[in-house]
């Protein structure tokens, strides 16, 4: 590594960017750090995001939400409360020293299908924004992750952020690892409810090579609930096997391979597990008096 460019404004980093593509970039430096230090990578540059105001910020514009990404966990849990499943997947990640330095936008560049937070962006129907010196662009979360630690970012440009349309009703982030705490995920789900659109919405992470929905399963417990008059009472229950239908539907649309964090098998069946009981949750949020969250 020869050097280290030290933009102070993002006008800067998109000129330093257009003459050095090859130019990495670290804000927190939770993921890089590890790959610099176990000598996987050794980048000729590096720039630091960390100076970059216009990255830390979240707003509310035109009807949607923009999440800066330079914005750390710890600012999301502290400053966005009612985006729920976000903030359950930023509670989720790692400690509190990475949670104080880790972003969205790292796992946006990093890609990798265990990320925390790209399950939540999916369900979200997200768009990841991208700027270059050439201008901004933005594209739907499922254009930009392409495979498995794999982006369509080009080589000038840097990820600005995501943006999403807030959606009233419940959800929730849930993942499954040896452990309760500062655990990459062997299987993660998350849930939202649109009760606009009246759409059930879930996405799974570390079970394929990159973030998957399950569109049957949506579809299918969406129609289930509407059947069994839900959407219009939250008060009543769903069909009897609904909850557990939808468990399954979910399982079948993930691609689990077998790593050292666990088998295929197994994450098939956690997926199941974390399938019904966020719609159970789900469910339960939305019945008189439970005090359901919803967005903005």
């Amino acid at each position: 590594m020869n050097d280290v460019l030290l933009p102070r404004t993002l006008s800067e980093a998109l000129e330093l960017k257009a003459r050095h593509p090859e130019a990495v970039p670290i804000a927190g430096g939770t993921d890089l750090m590890v790959d610099l230090n176990f000598d996987r990578r050794r980048p000729e540059h590096l720039m630091d995001l960390s100076r970059l105001g216009e990255l830390k910020v979240w707003r509310l514009e035109d009807g949607g939400l923009f999440l800066g990404a330079g914005l750390t966990y710890t600012g999301i849990m502290r400053e966005l409360a009612a985006q729920r499943p976000l903030v359950e997947a930023s509670r989720a990640v790692g400690s509190p020293q990475i949670r104080n330095r880790g972003t969205v936008g790292g796992n946006l560049g990093t890609a990798s299908p265990a990320g925390d937070a790209l399950p939540v962006l999916a369900a979200y129907d997200a768009e990841v924004v991208l700027a270059s010196a050439r201008g901004t662009r933005a594209l739907p979360w499922a254009q930009f992750l392409v495979g498995p630690k794999r982006t369509a970012l080009a080589p000038d440009e840097l990820i600005l952020g995501a943006r999403w349309r807030p959606v009233r009703g419940t959800g929730s982030f849930s993942k499954v690892g040896p452990r309760n705490a500062m655990v990459i995920a062997v299987a993660s789900l998350c849930l939202v409810l649109d009760e606009d659109r009246r759409e059930v919405r879930v996405a799974l992470g570390s079970v394929g090579p990159t973030v998957l929905r399950a569109p049957e399963a949506e579809s299918q417990v969406a129609r289930a609930l509407a059947a069994s008059g839900v959407w219009d009472d939250p008060a009543a229950p769903p069909s009897a096997d609904a909850v557990d239908r939808f468990g399954e539907a979910v399982a079948a649309a993930a691609r689990p391979i077998d790593d050292v964090r666990g088998t295929a098998a197994y994450r098939r069946r956690a997926c199941a597990v974390l399938a019904r009981r966020a719609l159970s949750w789900a469910l339960a949020d939305r019945r008189p008096g439970a005090g359901a969250a919803a967005a903005p």
